[in-house]
């Protein structure tokens, strides 16, 4: 474990905050930038003064962020907070990565461990910076990580007893620039992996990871939904060596979308972990889903309202739709994190009714979608719900399922489906019969 004299950190968010309070409990000299209050010719000016050991980087900069190249240029190391605060952990580390599902799947890594007796606590891209979790924690037996690509940018040393990649989709391509890119951006969580660590990939991704690896020999656990997989899912069960591990049916997991996903890798992890598969059921058993995943809002004469915000690409709102069955009104648009509208036109053809486009790509997704489905260009969410409303018969659904960022019209998805939810309760006391 490395520690710092002085330390210069770039971003006071939440993550930079959390970066400080750490390392000033080590008495390192600190400096704290932020843009909103300093631009490029002060840092400059900074790195010409002072001699810093290392630079603690928010998830916010991006690799090509013209203060990374400065602080390049003045040969000070970049190091991801996420690495500083998961190198003062002393026990086990579960990270996983992945487009979509995340969230979802270290909550119920967490939470296993949690009921098999063990301390653990979740950290990383979940919102809880890993700086803040190893502070608060000093005594875990397991830190479970949730880590984005933006934050394996910049790790280093940064390696992990269990380490999950859980898909490939394309996503945030606006800032890895192509999906091969973004690929090898992921796949760095086994960058620093040692001898007895489990890696464990998508079946169908197993080679092209080999490749991204440039021949680094790595120990490959596989899962996924094919029966060549280390651990497969089908109908409701998790398989391991053609034994049933894990009987999903009739929790969140049981489909081939999250059980062929997050089933079959959390049934390994639990392996890897030491705790009883029992144990691992039982905790998805007892999951409480996280809001603005294909969230329950309620029902108004009959239509369902579902708050799926947290779906900001193609891919997640794909797995929205499908959660959601048919007759569906579907509210989508914003900021795009792709181009390419065309793969997810056969479930829109199969299960939508209308299509309420808001946001920046509202133009775009109107021109690829109009053929497949009627698509009404309503310019604000509230609009959106408000037209989708008149229209939804009972028996049917409104999905806010965007399929894009929010950031055009909003702070964070969270935001976005609190407003959908507003609009929700608005319509109940206005006279609508929820339930």
């Amino acid at each position: 474990m490395n520690k710092y004299s002085t330390a210069l950190i770039l971003g006071c968010g939440r993550s930079g905050r959390a970066a400080e309070r750490l390392l000033r409990t080590e008495e390192t000299t600190v400096l704290v930038l932020a843009e909103e209050s300093a631009g490029l010719p002060e840092l400059i000016q900074v790195l010409e003064e002072t001699s810093f050991e290392i630079c603690i980087v928010s998830p916010g900069f991006a690799l090509s962020h013209p203060w990374l190249s400065a602080v390049r240029e003045a040969g000070v190391p970049l190091l991801s907070e996420l690495e500083l605060g998961w190198s003062r952990h002393r026990g086990k580390t579960v990270a996983l990565t992945g487009s979509n599902g995340k969230s979802t799947a270290v909550k119920w890594i967490c939470e296993m461990l949690q009921l098999a007796g063990l301390k653990a606590a979740i950290g990383g891209n979940y919102g809880i910076p890993a700086c803040e979790v190893v502070l608060e924690n000093p005594d875990l037996d397991w830190l479970v990580l949730e880590v984005s690509s933006f934050q394996l940018e910049t790790v280093q040393k940064f390696h992990a007893e269990v380490a999950v990649l859980l898909n490939v989709l394309p996503n945030h391509l606006n800032r890895h620039e192509t999906m091969e890119i973004y690929r090898r951006t992921k796949a760095r969580i086994f960058g620093s992996s040692q001898s007895g660590d489990m890696c464990l990939v998508p079946a169908d991704l197993l080679s092209q990871l080999e490749q991204d690896m440039d021949g680094a020999v790595r120990e490959w656990t596989t899962f996924g939904l094919s029966k060549e997989a280390d651990y497969f899912y089908q109908n409701g069960q998790v398989f391991h060596d053609d034994e049933s591990v894990l009987d999903l049916t009739g929790t969140l997991f049981d489909s081939p979308v999250l059980g062929g996903c997050s089933g079959a890798a959390v049934a390994a992890v639990a392996q890897a972990c030491g705790v009883p598969y029992s144990v691992t059921t039982g905790a998805a058993r007892c999951f409480e889903p996280l809001p603005h995943r294909v969230q329950q809002v309620g029902e108004i004469g009959g239509v369902a309202y579902v708050n799926d915000s947290k779906a900001t690409n193609l891919a997640a709102m794909a797995v929205g739709l499908e959660a959601c069955g048919k007759n569906i009104h579907l509210i989508a648009g914003g900021v795009p994190k792709e181009s390419d509208y065309t793969f997810i036109k056969e479930i829109l053809a199969e299960r939508v009714r209308r299509i309420y486009l808001v946001g920046q790509v509202s133009r775009a997704m109107y021109q690829a979608w109009n053929g497949v489905c009627l698509c009404v260009e309503c310019g604000t969410l509230e609009t959106a719900f408000n037209t989708a409303q008149s229209a939804a018969k009972s028996g049917e659904t409104i999905l806010l399922s965007p399929g894009c960022a929010s950031f055009d019209q909003f702070h964070s998805f969270e935001e976005r489906g609190a407003c959908f939810m507003a609009l929700f309760q608005k319509s109940v006391q206005g006279g609508g019969d929820a339930s």
